[in-house]
């Protein structure tokens, strides 16, 4: 007879393997391998009896209680592959885990308990229970709390942020010093309370389980699309894709996950399309917990592929006790059906837009356009394409003056025919901040956010609008929201920065440059807060690091030479010519961030020029790689400026407030940044 895994003894040792199943961790030559709750109880059950056969029934009842809801052959199949997946055990010929046709499992390998030969196990005593992987031991916290306790003394956050993310505990530090915080009685939650209640949730990107690796956009495609139909549910906090989709191929463990995301429940699942034919499995996962609360799988037409998205959506939905409908309680609209072709063309320009979070440059964003432009020439009425179309072109490092009317007439086109779809709001609100209506451009940003409250990118630029029109209060919270539904990236730090917290920003910087080091933006916001303090020789390495990061070795390199002849006024005077090389031919766009660095170098009247460069070709700062003129009552290098008439006359022209100078604007006023 197989004995519950319960009985387990608490260590078991397999080939290489360590299972230690009090801490649920899964252990190869010492080195966590990342495995869920239920292949976990899996391989429980398994050991046991090694050698012995255990029956499918058997395992269902030892994997799920009675009282749950779940596609029970999807389900033990989902584990069964996903234990082979950790143990890089072939099922045709397997070392460990042995399949007995249409009855059950059986495990081959010897099995020692604590260091023993053995096969069959007695129970053993219950023993204390060691902290798991998702908690913090005594020690962690000590160390944290040091952490701290230096961050108090030194005023430099920066210096620890390297501790505690060793540590595995920034989230605490953060949290302690208010840089990260659960919100208060009066600002906006999400659901309600409970031991295990949902009222957040991340989507892990869902898992390409196609035969041909090429159909990887696909999954990604699949994922956005849930993503978003999710993130429509008024109460409900939905983490964005962008967060989510870091989790890709992760070894993190479910917990891990929960806890840097601060969500309670998880959703993870696969995508297989074999010809027109869709599959999609999912689960719902309590986070705190690794506790499985729900599974199904789902397979159509392609064709009706956002249907069964719907349809996956609903069953959440339903699982956690959310009604489907937006903020102001209307139903969302069914989806219509979409050709294979269109769905193809849409999700590849999706993929390659993306790329520009990861280093593609106009080539990628040129290509994504032609995708976008194939889905629209197939059906004219499939508005993401058109929204899609204008984000490609808008995403240039240097728009032309035709990118940008494409750009808003593909917007436009978008929201007519789908007035209900957030993401072409936002993007209205993109073009009419490039075009300098404020206004305008704050209410598109609304819209969107009353369509869809998990709207991160619109919570950021509603945030930093507000910020320019000094309504300081009410732009952080926005930014605030938006930093907790994409929690793995910046959005806080250029709102800290203007609130004279530079020792914040920079730590806040710091976390995400260790998180993505080849992020050149990150480089040049460290090194804009670095100059803001002084502090020359860390903003010069940035410096240096955004010409690498950027593709501009040569530019580099004249910096470097440049500063060890006449310091960092050489190697800052050596990288804006370079720059300036790159405005002369085209390559680049980004007369804002030229004029900050002459400011730096103390040299107005050229900042005044650049200014004036990017008030003449405004149509080409709507690219997010360039700082636009909306940023001029809020980017603290340029306090120098503040009090000359032509930046008055400036800030006149392009319809911003000039706003009352708190006392440190003002004495950068005078003693200018050198």
């Amino acid at each position: 007879m197989v004995m519950d895994p319960s009985l387990t003894p608490t260590r078991l040792q397999f080939g290489p393997f360590v299972a230690d199943f009090r801490a649920r961790e899964l252990l190869r030559d010492g080195k966590r391998i990342r495995l869920q709750d239920k292949p976990m109880r899996l391989l429980a059950a398994l050991t046991v009896n090694p050698g012995e056969v255990v029956s499918r029934e058997h395992l269902q009842k030892q994997l799920w209680p009675d009282d749950t809801f779940v596609d029970f052959e999807t389900g033990l199949n989902t584990a069964v592959r996903k234990l082979r997946e950790a143990l890089a055990d072939n099922p045709e010929n397997p070392q460990y885990v042995e399949t007995i046709p249409k009855h059950g499992y059986r495990f081959l390998a010897e099995v020692r308990k604590n260091g023993t030969n053995g096969g069959s196990f007695d129970a053993e005593k219950p023993s204390p229970v060691a902290p798991t992987n998702t908690s913090l031991g005594k020690r962690t916290i000590a160390s944290l709390v040091e952490t701290v306790a230096e961050y108090r003394r030194t005023k430099r956050l920066w210096v620890v942020v390297a501790a505690a993310l060793a540590l595995g505990g920034l989230a605490l530090v953060l949290e302690q010093l208010n840089i990260l915080r659960v919100p208060g009685p009066h600002e906006r939650t999400f659901g309600a309370s409970g031991a295990s209640s949902i009222h957040s949730l991340a989507v892990l990107p869902l898992q390409n389980l196609s035969a041909d690796p090429s159909q990887e956009y696909f999954s990604d495609g699949m994922t956005d699309a849930l993503i978003t139909d999710l993130a429509q549910i008024s109460s409900l906090k939905v983490i964005s894709r962008t967060s989510s989709m870091n989790y890709k191929q992760t070894n993190k463990s479910l917990t891990e996950i929960a806890r840097e995301l601060n969500v309670d429940g998880i959703i993870e699942g696969t995508v297989q399309r074999s010809g027109d034919r869709v599959r999609i499995t999912a689960q719902l996962i309590y986070g705190p917990s690794d506790k499985h609360l729900w599974a199904n799988s789902y397979e159509r037409d392609v064709r009706d592929v956002f249907a069964l998205q719907r349809e996956v959506t609903e069953d959440i939905a339903h699982h956690v006790q959310e009604r489907l409908t937006r903020a102001n309680s209307a139903p969302i609209a069914p989806p219509r059906p979409v050709s294979a072709k269109v769905l193809d063309a849409y999700f590849q320009g999706s993929y390659h837009l993306e790329a520009f979070g990861k280093g593609g440059g106009d080539d990628e964003k040129r290509k994504a356009a032609e995708y976008f432009q194939q889905a629209i020439d197939t059906d004219p009425n499939f508005a993401p394409a058109y929204n899609g179309l204008a984000n490609s072109h808008l995403a240039l490092l240097w728009p032309s003056r035709q990118d940008a009317e494409i750009a808003s007439k593909a917007a436009r086109q978008s929201a007519a025919l789908d007035p209900s779809f957030s993401d072409a709001h936002r993007t209205l609100g993109d073009i009419s901040r490039a075009s300098w209506n404020w206004s305008a451009s704050a209410d598109e940003y609304r819209r969107a956010i009353a369509i869809n409250p998990n709207n991160a990118d619109a919570h950021d630029w509603l945030g930093h609008l507000l910020d320019a029109t000094g309504r300081l209060d009410e732009g952080w919270s926005e930014q605030q929201l938006a930093q907790e539904l994409d929690p793995n990236h910046n959005h806080l730090a250029e709102a800290l920065s203007r609130r004279e917290q530079h020792d914040r920003a920079i730590a806040m910087l710091q976390m995400m440059l260790k998180r993505f080091p080849d992020d050149g933006f990150l480089h040049v916001a460290l090194c804009r807060e670095y100059f803001t303090e002084r502090m020359y020789e860390e903003a010069t390495f940035h410096l240096d690091q955004i010409s690498i990061q950027f593709g501009l070795p040569q530019i580099a390199a004249e910096a470097r030479q440049a500063r060890a002849v006449s310091g960092y006024p050489g190697a800052i005077r050596a990288s804006v010519k370079g720059w300036e090389r790159m405005v002369a031919t085209r390559q680049a766009f980004v007369p804002v961030n030229i004029a900050e660095f002459y400011v730096v170098l103390g040299d107005k009247d050229r900042a005044f020029y650049w200014l004036e460069q990017a008030y003449a070709h405004h149509d080409a700062a709507i690219a997010g790689a360039a700082l636009g003129l909306e940023w001029l009552n809020t980017e603290v290098l340029l306090d120098p400026l503040r009090s000359d008439a032509r930046f008055k006359d400036l800030l006149h022209r392009v319809g911003l407030p000039e706003l009352e100078l708190n006392n440190s604007t003002a004495s950068r006023q005078q003693n200018g940044q050198n």
